[in-house]
């Protein structure tokens, strides 16, 4: 779900001083002034780590721990919950953590080996259907040696192991709170993060207090958090012009964006603050529906698709053409679809389904989500149907949920063609890649190609210098091409939008994009 290289974050940072404001800042002050308020459209959709490899990770990365993560400033994992870690064999199939002394659950349970063997097991035991279990395909087993030691045993060398126990979908959880066999699902959380998840109202709110016993890097600044969370992008943006929120992470349109930018809209008490985006956009087909699951119709719909007006008319240069499941900005990212199908035309798409036999317009439905990656989503949609059909080739349905119904239904295949999105776990192409094939797929849809799964991740997951494996990562895009399983269309940039006396904006976001709550804080002074 986030990947984000070096020069990406200094740039982050960079632009995030730059709008912090001025003066001396200070984090001290009373109870009352140091609690935090953040709006957002993205709401989790579950509460327990093992089923988690979506925007759930938000939350839990404010209220669980990993062995492993990503301190501020970090592009690369360092140690939270353990003491250390690091591969202790030189085929890099052993890596070895040490726990620190003294942690402890929420529930008052002792943080040990055996808790972290525990939370991971129960990952690959339950194998959630869209969860992160097939994160863990190198995986063999876990090992402890007495309290403190935990071993993870690797069937093939896997460089990017420590960045996925990085994760939140990694977090440690307490054994006795949580089953192996179900997820659990009562609205709470048992964990040794920053904070304490005090109360939990699915599609409102949640209320996270100073955990008094966490052990960790995060250095919090704040006493309390409230995320309250909206289904759309207006009533968010609306709370934070009321000052009824103090920040906005994820649910600002490409309008809220230049209209803060220009001061448009008279917001000058708000700053705007912007990270150079990995997040990706992208169409799935479904092999088996009979429309669909034929390759020559989505070829033709690849050479219909223009992107340039999609991103112009819709997101107003907040985003940009991606013609790659690897984005720009990440090694080995290439143009791919761009140089196997050029600007749209629609004679060439017409050629594509005549020579597939293929001579009526093509009724297909396209599914989207209404409440996870903003209000544009609806817009999107209506242009890329809106293109289809001039086309004069394709007759096109559009239909919504909520995304927690919408998880549902592409995890059983249900869909014939839905947009998902992407936030990259970590910074690397193999997170562009990897989740998307295999039995596992984050799609919902196994997408078994052995080329990408035996012989080209394989070769690239020994290699540590992620720098020197672009040809095996072009060789898989190109592969993707060929199949057009998965179209890419845009990636983004990322934005908050917070008061002017709101501080921590340009330490908040971890590499993997993941709000980091403790940063923010009230300004003592302006």
């Amino acid at each position: 779900m986030f990947y984000r290289a070096s020069l990406q974050a200094t740039a982050v940072l960079a632009s995030l001083s730059l709008l912090a404001g001025c003066g001396l800042l200070s984090d001290s002050g009373s109870k009352a002034e140091q609690k935090i308020v953040v709006g957002t459209t993205s709401e989790p959709s579950t509460l327990d780590p093992a089923a988690a490899w979506d925007n759930s990770w938000e939350l839990m990365r404010n209220v669980f721990q990993t062995l492993v993560s990503f301190p501020t400033g970090s592009t690369r994992p360092e140690p939270d919950a353990a003491e250390w870690c690091k591969f202790t064999d030189t085929t890099s199939t052993a890596y070895r953590c040490k726990l620190r002394k003294g942690l402890k659950f929420s529930n008052g349970d002792k943080i040990d080996a055996e808790a972290v063997k525990y939370s991971m097991d129960r990952i690959t035991a339950m194998k959630v259907k869209g969860g992160p279990v097939g994160m863990l395909g190198s995986l063999d087993r876990v090992e402890t040696k007495g309290d403190d030691i935990v071993i993870f045993h690797l069937t093939k060398p896997d460089a990017t192991f420590p960045f996925i126990l990085a994760t939140p979908a990694m977090s440690l959880v307490a054994p006795s709170d949580y089953s192996k066999h179900k997820v659990r699902s009562d609205g709470k959380v048992t964990g040794s993060g920053p904070y304490l998840l005090d109360s939990y109202k699915p599609g409102n709110r949640a209320e996270l207090v100073k955990n008094p016993d966490y052990k960790g890097f995060a250095n919090r600044k704040n006493d309390a958090v409230t995320i309250r969370y909206f289904k759309e992008s207006v009533p968010v943006v609306t709370a934070l012009r009321k000052n009824e929120i103090d920040a906005i992470y994820r649910g600002l349109t490409a309008e809220d964006v230049v209209g803060l930018e220009d001061n448009k809209d008279q917001s000058s008490n708000l700053q705007i603050v912007d990270t150079v985006g990995a997040d990706i956009r992208f169409l799935v087909f479904n092999p088996e529906d009979p429309v669909a699951g034929n390759v020559a119709v989505r070829r033709a719909i690849a050479q219909l698709v223009d992107r340039d007006a999609l991103v112009a008319k819709v997101y107003q240069g907040t985003a940009e053409p991606l013609y790659s499941m690897v984005p720009k900005g990440i090694a080995g990212h290439t143009t791919s679809f761009f140089d196997a199908y050029g600007d749209p035309d629609k004679d060439e798409a017409k050629q594509i389904l005549a020579k597939a036999g293929i001579t009526k317009p093509v009724a297909m439905t396209f599914w989207f989500t209404t409440d996870r990656y903003g209000s544009s989503t609806a817009p999107e949609f209506d242009e890329l149907k809106r293109q289809l059909e001039a086309s004069g080739l394709f007759r096109i349905t559009l239909k919504s949920k909520p995304w927690k119904e919408f998880q549902e239904g592409f995890n059983k295949g249900q869909y014939p063609v839905f947009g998902r999105g992407w936030f990259p776990d970590f910074p690397d192409p193999d997170n562009f890649i990897a989740p998307f094939v295999g039995k596992e797929s984050v799609t919902g849809l196994p997408y078994m190609k052995s080329e990408i799964t035996e012989r080209l991740l394989p070769q690239t997951r020994k290699e540590s210098d992620r720098g020197a494996v672009s040809k095996q990562f072009e060789r898989a895009q190109q592969i993707l091409v060929n199949d057009v399983r998965l179209l890419p269309l845009w990636q983004g940039k990322l934005y908050v939008a917070a008061g002017e006396d709101i501080g921590g904006g340009e330490r908040a976001l971890d590499p993997q994009t993941v709000m980091q709550l403790w940063e923010l804080y009230r300004k003592a002074s302006w």
